[in-house]
């Protein structure tokens, strides 16, 4: 595997372990995760051009080594970081997600298309307020030095300062529909 997240199977229960390989497993018999394949397992379907521009990214931030798969060390690493990371390690992977073209700096039209991205597989997350008009209000509060980019630094100081802000990110990740159906909670197709 590519980069270390710090997540690793100790990190896990054995009784974890076993139902994240076996689901693994059961998915991806070949031990290697595709992006049909994660988009299938992940329940994202009939997505619009923008959420699939997401989804391939969430696809690519797991894939760490970057050879067009998702193998269980990798799978384990991400899902361990998102449902029991460290804050410092989730907004690292937050803001790599966030940063669409590897720039280092998350620009407010990554920003548009992550957020409307995210409306599209969670149409209640900020939904009081127009996409534009949540991609603003974020620039306002945490683009300190006004440049028009969220530097690493601005955007996990901004997030870690900002309640709502915090609250959003968290929501937009929520993945425990995929904990549920890990521990066989959801039938596959649902």
């Amino acid at each position: 595997m590519g980069n270390n997240s710090g997540a690793t199977l100790e990190d896990m229960t054995n009784c974890e372990s076993h139902q994240w390989y076996r689901k693994f497993m059961t998915e991806c018999p070949s031990g290697l995760l595709t992006y049909y394949e994660f988009k299938k397992f992940f329940g994202l379907k009939n997505l619009s051009a923008s959420s699939d521009a997401y989804a391939k990214t969430m696809f690519s931030t797991f894939d760490m080594n970057d050879d067009g798969y998702i193998d269980f060390m990798e799978y384990v690493a991400a899902l361990s970081l998102v449902l029991k990371g460290e804050v410092q390690q989730k907004l690292r992977w937050y803001f790599k997600l966030y940063d669409v073209d590897g720039s280092g700096c998350i620009d407010r039209d990554e920003l548009l298309l992550i957020i409307k991205s995210i409306r599209a597989i969670h149409p209640s997350l900020t939904a009081d307020m127009s996409a534009e008009d949540f991609a603003d209000m974020v620039f306002d509060k945490i683009d300190v030095n006004g440049d028009g980019e969220l530097s690493y630094e601005e955007f996990t100081e901004g997030i870690q300062n900002d309640e709502m802000l915090r609250r959003t990110l968290t929501q937009s990740l929520d993945l425990t529909h995929i904990v549920q159906r890990l521990q066989g909670g959801i039938p596959k197709d649902s």
